[in-house]
């Protein structure tokens, strides 16, 4: 007499062992996966910053949704290829350092298509591609504070720092002294602050006026805003 683990033994062998996967049930999944592959080729594309956009890695996202649903399709049709892959994939290491964390959100949609679409779940694999797509630029729009301007002057050290911080403090209230050195007998220093577009060319005429400055740059940066 069979007890419930012979019966639960078999049943999962035979449930891999007539798991034959036909040709067109392929070609229909790999098909589905390529299209919404190059949906994320493309939105990785427009979303991206052209200045840090990787050909490469856009590439390597769109392939890799196809082998990651090649690999589910071929761990449903067999036992000893699924013991295998999850062998084979427990000893790989990806050692490449991801510098947006955008990229590592494309990444992670590439892998869950390929999950997604070689479980034959095509409408989940859709309806997540078009969700997170609008969340994307939706979020991207709203704007929840100005990113900071790095304000850097350099002139002499007898420049009167109680005259530069009345005059910075006339435009902007709230700044920050990030750094200051003096070397040699000149005066490097660099403010963060907020400030309008109106507001910049005020601030960068009233410092023209100041005795001992010889140079004052706006610098805007693409970083974690400040509220």
């Amino acid at each position: 007499m069979q007890n419930f683990s012979d019966i639960l033994k078999k049943s999962f062998v035979q449930g891999f062992s007539n798991g034959n996967i036909s040709t067109s049930t392929i070609l229909i999944t790999l098909l589905i996966t390529s299209v919404l592959a190059l949906y994320i080729y493309f939105v990785y594309y427009f979303v991206s910053k052209k200045t840090f956009y990787s050909k490469s890695f856009n590439v390597s996202l769109a392939l890799i949704s196809i082998i990651t649903a090649a690999i589910l399709l071929a761990m449903q049709s067999n036992l000893v290829i699924s013991l295998g892959m999850v062998g084979a994939l427990s000893i790989v290491r990806f050692r490449t350092a991801i510098k947006d964390p955008m990229d590592l959100m494309f990444l992670f949609w590439s892998i869950a298509v390929g999950v997604i679409c070689g479980a034959n779940l095509f409408e989940v694999a859709l309806l997540t591609c078009v969700i997170l797509t609008v969340f994307m630029f939706v979020l991207d729009k709203i704007n929840l504070g100005r990113p900071a301007t790095l304000l850097i002057i350099n002139g002499s050290d007898q420049v009167v720092m109680q005259e530069l911080s009345d005059c910075v403090g006339s435009v902007c209230k709230h700044y920050k002294v990030k750094s200051r050195s003096i070397s040699g007998g000149k005066l490097n220093l660099i403010i963060e602050l907020k400030l309008t577009a109106d507001a910049q060319e005020i601030l960068l005429e009233k410092l023209t006026k100041l005795k001992g400055i010889t140079s004052t740059t706006l610098m805007e940066h693409d970083s974690e805003v400040t509220i």
